[in-house]
């Protein structure tokens, strides 16, 4: 399992490595093929790879109105930094403090003096530093005096458009999800945690599991065929999915409603971590709930044949 650091205090054996500095948001095949790159240098000059990350990410830091954002959280992305064969991950905590780090102090005391970085991987719009002063330039320029080598790939490209966190961010809001999770080279999952609701679904004959979405980026708002692990079961179950406003029921707050087939048992406080499959319908408000429950059968049938 990887190792993960809140700071910039690592092993001793972790110090001296080839260190990626990114959001990595999503970690898509954009950062797949950055990760493949990082082995083959670790095959060569055999060193270690560390991912330098940050949490709130820089931009929701800066924009306090952003928020719904994220395309995965903290915690998946240290499982999938793992699958990619990461020795060590830093989440720093991204604070005013830290934001106001000269560009020139970051490169100094962490990238050289706590981590002695041998190879930094960064891609060629990096920017770091109080507002943002550094870039990959000033990264080369000193790189004979601090002993370390810049890497910065060439992108990434499908369909001539560059793959990055935003172009998925868009295909997931305008319900392209199949497009998105073939860029992202998974199906994209939402992790929460089960909460008690106005138990609506119960009543109408589809009981849900409510998992508030916090700060993942909004998908477009509508009925999505889903599977579902949870924590510590490797056993998927099957089922339908409503992310939006529940316009039929005039609610404000955005939800996202789990209904799984063929289970019954409490989920109240779990983990469940839910992947979306495909996009069903958008979301719409019905006359009443008659209607509503003959459109929730016709998606449920859509829902039991995806694969």
């Amino acid at each position: 399992m990887v190792k993960h650091y809140y700071n910039f205090n690592i092993q001793k054996k972790h110090k001296g490595s080839i260190v990626l500095i990114g959001n990595f948001d999503g970690l898509h095949q954009g950062h797949q093929k950055l990760f493949k790159l990082a082995q083959s240098y670790k095959k060569k000059y055999n060193l270690n790879i560390g991912v330098i990350n940050f949490d709130p990410m820089p931009k929701m830091f800066f924009n306090k109105k952003l928020k719904n954002f994220r395309l995965s959280n903290v915690e998946q992305k240290i499982k999938l930094l793992s699958k990619f064969k990461v020795d060590f991950v830093i989440t720093k905590k991204f604070d005013k403090q830290f934001s106001k780090t000269k560009a020139l102090n970051f490169i100094i005391e962490i990238l050289n003096k706590k981590l002695n970085s041998k190879f930094i991987f960064v891609s060629n719009n990096f920017r770091f530093g109080n507002n943002r002063e550094g870039n990959v330039n000033l990264l080369i320029e000193n790189e004979k005096i601090y002993n370390y080598k810049v890497v910065k790939p060439k992108p990434l490209t499908k369909d001539k458009k560059i793959v990055s966190s935003s172009l998925i961010r868009n295909l997931l809001e305008n319900g392209f999800l199949e497009k998105a999770n073939k860029l992202l080279a998974r199906n994209w999952t939402i992790e929460g945690t089960v909460q008690k609701g106005r138990q609506v679904g119960k009543k109408i004959g589809f009981p849900t599991c409510n998992i508030d979405i916090h700060d993942y980026v909004l998908a477009k708002p509508g009925v999505y065929a889903v599977r579902v692990l949870r924590k510590n079961n490797p056993k998927y179950l099957k089922g339908i999915a409503n992310l939006g406003y529940r316009p039929t029921f005039n609610q404000k707050k955005i939800l996202l409603e789990v209904h799984l087939f063929n289970f019954s048992g409490n989920l109240y406080s779990k983990l469940l971590s839910v992947e979306f499959l495909k996009f069903i319908r958008k979301e719409k408000k019905f006359k009443n709930v008659n209607q509503l429950r003959a459109q929730i059968k016709k998606d449920l049938n859509i829902a039991k044949k995806t694969k």
